[in-house]
């Protein structure tokens, strides 16, 4: 990965240019950002950048993640009582060359793993350990690349510490998280946290018409929904009808919500629309989830008059677009997008998606009445 292959960040990579040119590497540096804002594309450049100074054709093997003073840490489950990323790194390997700014749901689905549950252990710490004892094969730096720090676990968090504390010489740690939320104090503390901002829109569209052949009415919707992070742009751009049918279960749901406080016969449409959405796999429910939210926050600007900010709206099967966007307010989009975050929360933490979705179903029938 090349600093100019990087979608914007531009102020960010100058300063981390600017580190390396003036030996100002520090030997534990944490990388907090959404995957889509580029966290990994911006370490693998940072750590090709640092081997080319020691030597210019070895550097050249980062591209292809087989630079042998590269090591790669990430979550994985437990295989034969097993859980070393180094049983699992050619999948990794292929997921980031096809898509370095893939996120951990991706990963997930990657690894078809989403009823396991994926983490950095004690065992990968001590693999990393050992790894690290020997020389380097360039006789320079090794570089550790921990994706997703925020996934170790307890056991696994206090043996990295350690090695935190003292490193082996000439190693650079580079570790990514999408929050700092799960990661010990101690940990935080020995590292130099290097926030990675939402790519600006600007850059995010420059991005796709430099490398898509897309309508700019279509690249502009991509832009607004995609907020700054290039992986959710790509999954738009690359969904085909998938907003169709997003945009059918939404009406779908709005209309049994309306119609069920008269009719609670209509309760159980909303039943049969959870069970739908609850066989899709993890990623796809939250990518609804996410297209709610942006309709619903579309529909409170259509209301409020900020129609030249209203980007999207939603017209087929006879939808009334006005109509529906007099009912969302100040009074309940809040309540609204709660609970939507708050299915989405349940969802990572592997709820059952049937009691998720059915009680988020039911909940709108609530609020979507609570009108100023």
């Amino acid at each position: 990965m090349n600093w100019e292959n990087i979608a914007g960040q531009e102020n960010l990579k100058k300063l981390l240019r600017e580190s390396i040119a003036e030996n100002r590497v520090s030997h534990a540096q944490l990388f907090v950002g959404k995957e889509g804002y580029g966290t990994m594309p911006i370490v693998l450049a940072y750590a090709k950048e640092v081997f080319s100074l020691e030597n210019e054709h070895a550097a050249s093997k980062v591209e292809h993640l087989n630079h042998l003073d590269l090591h790669f840490s990430f979550p994985v489950f437990t295989d034969n009582k097993n859980s070393l990323s180094k049983n699992k790194f050619e999948e990794f390997r292929e997921m980031i060359m096809n898509s370095p700014y893939s996120s951990y749901d991706d990963w997930t689905a990657f690894l078809e793993s989403e009823n396991k549950q994926l983490f950095i252990s004690a065992d990968e710490i001590d693999d990393q350990n050992q790894k690290f004892s020997l020389k380097s094969f360039e006789g320079g730096t090794k570089i550790l690349i921990i994706w997703r720090v925020d996934k170790m676990n307890v056991a696994a968090s206090n043996k990295f510490l350690k090695f935190l504390e003292e490193p082996p010489a000439k190693t650079v740690i580079l570790l990514t998280a999408e929050s700092t939320n799960d990661i010990l104090p101690t940990i935080l503390s020995r590292t130099q946290v290097v926030e990675v901002p939402r790519i600006n829109d600007v850059d995010i569209e420059a991005y796709l018409k430099n490398n898509f052949n897309v309508s700019d009415e279509r690249i502009m919707e991509i832009v607004h929904e995609a907020q700054g992070d290039l992986n959710d742009a790509l999954k738009l751009l690359q969904s085909g009808n998938k907003n169709e049918e997003f945009e059918k279960l939404f009406v779908q749901w709005v209309r049994d919500a309306f119609m069920v406080k008269k009719k609670p016969e209509f309760l159980k449409s909303i039943i049969f629309w959870a069970r739908e959405i609850a066989g899709w796999n993890r990623e796809r429910q939250k990518n609804f989830l996410n297209y709610c939210s942006e309709i619903f926050r579309l529909a409170l600007l259509q209301n409020y008059q900020s129609e030249s900010l209203v980007y999207k709206r939603i017209d087929a099967n006879g939808f009334n677009w006005a109509g529906f966007s007099k009912f969302i307010s100040g009074a309940n989009i809040e309540n609204i997008l709660d609970e939507i975050s708050t299915a989405d929360l349940h969802l990572t933490r592997n709820g059952n998606p049937k009691i998720i979705w059915t009680d988020l179903g039911i909940k709108l029938s609530r609020y979507i009445h609570k009108n100023s």
